[in-house]
């Protein structure tokens, strides 16, 4: 073998073992895996990187998207819908996003819709294969007035003389009237009116529907039983089976009086007996209400549960055949409607609801003993003319007086009443919203029990009360966002 042979093998053999030599060698193999597990980290946290982009984008186009929406769908709002909602998004920098803006709307509703969807650029994932991500920015809102039928219950009661509570009184009700009777809710929203003080006047109308055991001609007021606190109703006609309502007794519990035998002498009377101190049923006339309302002056005591009672009872079906029999608006000869069945869709299209008002709490409420000196024509006449307690003080020697009156209502037992009554309301689903207007901490008490719930009470001073009605008003009006 040559040199040159042997020098060529001997490469070859050299090369060979080189070759052989790297094939085992396992030095710097960790390095290039923790490359690849490093360049994977950033990746990963590149597309968490995009992602959180992606969510922030949202998260700012949706808030835009539902705030606009709830401002155009606003039944008081009187600009364009469609406009509204551009101009939000413009105003946010944002006016390229909206593709589409819908709005259906109707005598008492109105939904709008809008569709702000985009697209963004991907800063990581594009090494994916993915460029951009979709931003959704779809947003509805509807506020819709269902049929309400609402029943005011306003304490007209002596205390309300005070601090000028009467006249707040008629600057909020009719706040409240002009925020609900609208010209977009006609024929959908009665309001009933039922003033109280120590009783209430149901009206000569109402009064002659009713099976009454009538004993005299000068007022309009009924006594329930302590069971009809247990009952929604009031009936009109004979019932069978059950008694007739109780006729109060008319009479004047007042200290003084000044001689005044005129159609107005009695200034506290036990039953109110003025034609503005009347209820007023399923009514949509604003001003007519108005106009009511303001008339009412001070009268006598409190006595809350009499009030509740009626407000009640004229959103329970069975008053339907006193609407039809009064003659009421047309569009609401028909109502109160039936309870909702939440068994049954579209059952509950209308919302049943009362506005409890008092500016003090139950009192000591009195009658006179009927077999004794109420039993007989000559007595109505007796008391239509004098106050009971100033008469009494001057002709009845003061350990008599037991013979002539009595106690038909304390306090406590008046609360009881009251909660009973409210208790069968909340079971039918009637929303109770209550106002203490300047009350002490049981009038307080009292009334947050009876409300619906905490948040349906309102507790407020002075012109306050304005705002209390206004916020009832705006939540009648519901407005929700759907989606």
């Amino acid at each position: 073998m040559t040199q040159v042979a042997h020098k060529k093998r001997s490469a070859l053999r050299n090369t060979a073992a080189f070759y052989r030599t790297f094939a085992k060698e396992e030095d710097g193999v960790a390095t290039m895996f923790a490359i690849f597990m490093v360049f994977m980290m950033v990746l990963v946290g590149g597309i968490g990187v995009d992602m959180m982009r992606h969510e922030m984008e949202r998260t700012r186009i949706q808030a835009v998207a539902d705030r606009a929406v709830l401002a155009a769908a606003d039944l008081d709002q009187t600009l364009d819908p469609e406009a509204v909602v551009r101009d939000y998004f413009a105003k946010s920098g944002m006016a390229d996003f909206v593709s589409e803006v819908t709005v259906d709307q109707g005598i008492n509703f109105r939904t709008v819709t809008v569709d702000a969807t985009t697209t963004i650029n991907t800063q990581f994932m594009d090494f994916l294969g993915r460029d951009t991500l979709q931003v959704p920015g779809i947003s509805t809102a509807e506020e819709k007035v269902n049929k309400v039928e609402i029943s005011m219950v306003l304490d007209i009661s002596g205390s309300m003389r005070t601090n000028d509570k009467m006249e707040n009184l008629h600057d909020a009700a009719g706040a409240f009237l002009d925020a609900v009777l609208k010209e977009e809710n006609e024929d959908l929203i009665s309001v009933s009116v039922v003033p109280y003080t120590a009783q209430v006047n149901a009206g000569q109308d109402i009064f002659d529907l009713m099976d009454v055991d009538r004993t005299h001609r000068y007022s309009y007021c009924i006594d329930f039983t302590d069971a009809d606190f247990d009952n929604r109703a009031i009936y009109a006609g004979y019932v069978a089976g059950s008694e007739p309502y109780e006729h109060m007794q008319h009479f004047d519990a007042s200290y003084s009086w000044n001689g005044d035998r005129s159609e107005d002498s009695i200034p506290n009377p036990g039953c109110p007996k003025q034609p503005y101190e009347e209820i007023t049923a399923f009514s949509q006339d604003k001003e007519a209400l108005k106009a009511q309302i303001n008339q009412f002056v001070p009268r006598a005591n409190t006595a809350i549960h009499l009030g509740m009672k009626w407000g009640v009872g004229m959103l329970d079906p069975e008053w339907r055949n006193f609407n039809v029999a009064l003659g009421v608006d047309p569009a609401f000869t028909n109502r109160p409607a039936d309870y909702a069945d939440p068994d049954t869709p579209g059952s509950n299209e209308t919302l049943k609801t009362i506005i409890l008002m008092t500016d003090g709490e139950n009192v000591s409420t009195q009658r006179i003993v009927k077999n004794y000196v109420y039993a007989q024509d000559s007595h109505w006449l007796h008391w239509s003319k004098y106050p009971l307690n100033y008469y009494l003080n001057r002709h009845v020697r003061s350990r008599d007086h037991w013979r002539w009156k009595y106690t038909k209502y304390t306090p406590s037992y008046a609360d009881s009443l009251l909660n009973n009554i409210c208790d069968a309301a909340k079971e039918k689903n009637i929303v109770i919203w209550s106002i203490g207007f300047e009350v002490t901490d049981h009038g307080a008490d009292v009334m947050r029990d009876c409300a619906s719930s905490p948040s349906h009470f309102f507790r407020v001073e002075g012109i306050e009360i304005t705002e209390a009605f206004e916020s009832i008003a705006r939540q009648i009006n519901q407005l929700r966002l759907t989606q």
